[in-house]
């Protein structure tokens, strides 16, 4: 990890990456699937991976989504080529003999109560989400990412009958950068970061 990336590399990510509002194009399932194969790299406490993915694509999965979205994301969120319900699972434990098999990291986790368990599965499921979304950006797709829905009519439509929770969502696509608004603001390093 010792080689820094390109300016180019480093602008796609970051820099010149920005939150786009009309998503447009064509986004393969080969494409989907080679960028979980980059997200699902990043780290998370003890390996957990809670993080589950729906790429809502097709016009059925539209109509199901639909029905959730807040006025001022639906159409934006109808119109994008793909939309990730980005969830965490409450039974994360149930794979960590797989992911973490050098320890009994399942107990640690099986009988905590339900807050700790959220709070545990939340963190490390926003943690994978961002992951996806510079994922996204790393294979080409500009990003979308939004509240603005009503968790639980997405829960009941895409995970009933599992412990999966709705975190964000991510419209995937290309933008045209011309119709982007100016560019907010951010704070300086002194503003939010110190060095003790």
């Amino acid at each position: 990890m010792s080689q820094v990336l390109s300016d180019a590399a480093l602008d796609q990510l970051f820099r010149t990456a920005r939150t786009h509002n009309e998503l447009g194009g064509e986004v393969s399932d080969e494409t989907l699937r080679r960028l979980y194969e980059l997200a699902k790299w990043g780290p998370t406490s003890a390996n957990m991976s809670p993080l589950r993915l729906v790429f809502v694509k097709s016009p059925q999965a539209k109509a199901r989504l639909a029905p959730a979205l807040d006025e001022g994301n639906y159409a934006k969120t109808l119109a994008a080529p793909v939309t990730a319900i980005v969830g965490y699972d409450m039974a994360f434990y149930d794979k960590l003999p797989y992911l973490f098999p050098h320890a009994d990291a399942k107990s640690w986790f099986d009988s905590k109560p339900e807050p700790a368990l959220e709070t545990a599965a939340l963190r490390n499921g926003s943690l994978q989400g961002a992951y996806v979304l510079m994922a996204a950006r790393a294979v080409g797709l500009d990003c979308g990412p939004m509240s603005g829905f009503n968790n639980a009519m997405v829960d009941e439509a895409f995970f009933g009958g599992t412990r999966i929770k709705s975190n964000f969502l991510i419209n995937l696509g290309h933008g045209d950068p011309a119709k982007l608004f100016p560019r907010s603001p951010r704070l300086s390093f002194d503003e939010a970061a110190q060095v003790l």
